[in-house]
């Protein structure tokens, strides 16, 4: 759109806020997609509606989306794979007849652990924190909401405080464009003051360790420990019940080594992955194939393991895996719509609109503040962190510039402003693959942590009013 107006941010809201109040998260992201396209159009439906509908088609036109789309289903495939061999059931009775997980709490704190040590790209770290930790969750009657709510709060938080994986490649390749900045110690330096991650990661750990939840995730709590419900009456999870309620075969014995072996395979991939697709420079590597091919691999390795154990034949193998990227079908389509939704807020300009709104607000002293607000609002609205540095990181460096206020200080607010809306928006890639991750519904996610996120956010800005103040 040339000439963006306040018209460029409607379409998102609208499916957003659409979403959340009737829970119909598909007709919701298509109603906004189908609105903006209207717009485009002078405001004739009928064209609003065929380019809609090219619009989706047009999502496969991008590698990185078609991709992401891809590993997501296929991932369905693992999962129908480790829990009909057994693998899920060996991995429970191994980790609790050890010792390692013996309350609701540890199985909380291994979800942490696993998010917190596992950052070199947050899908990876949803998929094998989710994955591994969900049948712990379900055992000891915790909610699905709140493990999607540590899968999500453990992933981009953490991998943009310790950048040595595609994010940080990104940033860097976005502050490299300017001569007068060092990019990698600008980038180091910003850490300290991403307050919004670190309260996020201080936030989760706090809550698993003392189990203080507050809100809707309260009451999702307690329906869980009082009913057994890890799932709320009607909720519709990202993952088939079919394929998440897929048991043992018949005369298998459980052994935890076939979850183990699949899930460190994929572990294990994903830097290699990076190291290939970056030409041996990690930070160069590309993410989402180098996710596609670890999935791809582990499934690979977990039907061979389980044909040569003798508990499938090639056909069994084969049929499961279809079955389970079938019972993927809601979140590949759920992924697609998102992705227009992107699309589309880049064709209405809507990101540049809001900062370009925005920067005449700016002064010193309020520079970090305002910033971090305006990049949460950016990436709520367009679902995408990484789209946002795009547009705000070179807006933060020339007003830091300009107007002398601190440069790593409105560095680590763009950065942490970007996680924030990445958090609280419901086409977000990382929110959904977190409700994928946790088997959990994904509005119910979304209602879930937005308190959380909330609450993060404004101690976060109130933390950038402070520091801006200070060192005006």
């Amino acid at each position: 759109m040339e000439n963006p107006s306040w018209l460029s941010i409607l379409p998102p809201l609208v499916a957003i806020v659409t979403a959340l109040v009737t829970k119909q998260v598909f007709l919701s992201l298509f109603a906004g997609l189908w609105l903006g396209w209207i717009l485009l159009n002078g405001g004739s439906p009928v064209a609003g509606l065929r380019d809609s509908i090219q619009a989706l088609v047009d999502v496969f036109k991008d590698e990185g989306q078609t991709q992401t789309i891809a590993f997501s289903a296929i991932v369905g495939s693992l999962l129908a794979l480790t829990q009909r061999s057994g693998g899920v059931h060996g991995f429970i009775r191994w980790v609790t007849c050890h010792g390692y997980v013996r309350s609701p709490r540890g199985a909380q704190i291994l979800a942490s652990i696993l998010g917190l040590g596992i950052f070199v790209e947050s899908n990876i770290t949803c998929l094998i924190s989710g994955s591994v930790s969900r049948p712990l969750f379900d055992k000891y009657s915790l909610s699905r909401e709140k493990l999607a709510y540590i899968c999500d709060a453990t992933s981009a938080p953490v991998c943009i405080l310790i950048p040595m994986n595609g994010w940080g490649a990104f940033i860097l390749s976005v502050l490299g464009n300017y001569p007068s900045v060092a990019p990698l110690p600008t980038l180091l330096r910003s850490i300290p003051f991403n307050f919004y991650a670190l309260l996020t990661v201080a936030c989760v750990l706090f809550i698993v360790w003392t189990g203080h939840d507050w809100g809707p995730m309260a009451r999702a709590e307690a329906r869980a420990r009082k009913t057994g419900k890890v799932l709320r009456d009607g909720a519709e999870p990202l993952v088939s019940i079919e394929v998440l309620g897929l048991q043992p075969k018949e005369g298998v014995e459980p052994r935890a080594r076939n979850m183990l072996v699949p899930m460190g395979v994929l572990l294990v991939m994903m830097p290699l992955g990076l190291y290939v697709t970056g030409d041996s420079n990690l930070l160069a590597g590309n993410g989402s194939t180098s996710v596609l091919w670890a999935v791809t691999l582990a499934t690979v390795v977990a039907g061979g393991m389980y044909i040569l154990q003798g508990i499938f034949r090639l056909q069994e193998v084969i049929d499961l895996a279809m079955k389970g990227i079938g019972g993927l079908i809601p979140l590949a389509i759920l992924m697609i719509l998102a992705f227009a939704i992107g699309d589309l807020s880049d064709r209405l300009s809507t990101g540049p609109y809001l900062a370009g709104t925005v920067g005449g607000l700016l002064n010193t002293a309020l520079v970090p503040a305002i910033m971090f607000v305006a990049s949460g609002f950016i990436a709520f609205s367009t679902g995408t962190s990484w789209g946002t540095y795009a547009i705000m990181l070179p807006i933060g460096i020339s007003m830091a510039q300009e107007l002398g206020a601190n440069l790593y200080l409105v560095v680590g607010a763009v950065l942490g402003g970007g996680v924030f809306g990445d958090h609280c928006s419901p086409i977000s890639d990382t929110t959904i693959i977190s409700s994928m991750a946790a088997g959990s519904d994904h509005i119910d996610h979304v209602n879930t942590q937005l308190p959380y996120a909330l609450l993060t956010g404004l101690l976060a800005t109130t933390f950038y009013l402070l520091v801006g103040l200070a060192l005006h």
